[in-house]
């Protein structure tokens, strides 16, 4: 159960880096509206980590966490915000899932 907490709280993380983005591309209320998304993220996300890390050892669940961040975010990147989709940027981008779906296998 807790490797199901871990993952969601990997998509907040996820949510929290686009809604900053977001915060960055517009202005008046709506930034701030992004920007109240982003605090909401963080805090679920953060909370959801200490949670999974109960049962979970922390060195893994936190290069587990931010592997599906940094994964994620630059997906959103290239899907959401027009990030370039270079060869070698998704061939790092495999390299980060191979490696956190290999922290997953060793777990206990």
């Amino acid at each position: 159960m807790n490797w199901i907490i871990l993952i969601i709280a990997g998509l907040f993380e996820v949510a929290f880096a686009s809604c900053l983005g977001k915060v960055k591309e517009t202005t008046g209320n709506e930034m701030y509206w992004w920007f109240g998304g982003f605090l909401v993220c963080l805090t679920i996300s953060m909370l959801l980590l200490i949670k999974a890390t109960e049962t979970l050892p922390i060195g893994t669940a936190y290069a587990v966490w931010t592997g599906i961040g940094a994964v994620g975010t630059a997906l959103v990147g290239i899907l959401v915000f027009k990030d370039p989709a270079s060869f070698w940027r998704i061939f790092f981008i495999s390299t980060l899932i191979g490696s956190v779906i290999g922290l997953k296998a060793v777990s206990h």
